[in-house]
């Protein structure tokens, strides 16, 4: 089995009846785990013009972004990520960096895809972060638990 890096098969034997059976399964190595979520940001980089994109997962680590435009490795932005807080919208603000872009794009839609670390984070902002991981988290496990 070909897995991505970030993640490490495990073994486990397991006896039944008096037969072993193998059994493959598969353990998470990045720091801070991922949270499937669709959010729009707004980033800038050096020039300051305001683009827009998509978050596509989150963790205390980083993002998974779409954006419009193919940027360099390296690369750092300004990132601001929209969350529906009740009737508000919330702003996550926060400075990245780019550390790896897909450099097959979607041509139907012109997106791209990045991998961003964060480098730091606006007052108030890691905290939020944290709490909107965590309210996903809780969501993505009772979709789980409920599904059909």
């Amino acid at each position: 089995m070909n897995l991505p890096k970030f993640l490490t098969p495990i073994r486990k034997i397991r006896e039944t009846e008096g037969r072993s059976k193998e059994r493959q399964f598969v353990s998470e190595r990045r720091e801070h785990p991922r949270h499937i979520l669709e959010l729009p940001i707004d980033y800038s980089i050096m020039d300051g013009q305001v683009r827009w994109g998509i978050a596509a997962d989150a963790s205390e680590g980083g993002l998974l972004v779409h954006l419009h435009e193919v940027l360099k490795k390296g690369s750092l932005l300004k990132l601001e990520i929209f969350f529906p807080r009740g009737s508000e919208l919330e702003a996550i603000e926060a400075m990245a960096k780019v550390v790896w872009s897909d450099s097959v794009a979607r041509k139907i839609w012109g997106e791209h895809r990045h991998g961003l670390t964060f480098q730091a984070f606006k007052k108030e902002s890691l905290h939020k972060l944290r709490n909107l991981l965590k309210e996903t988290a809780e969501i993505n496990r009772v979709q789980i638990i409920w599904s059909p």
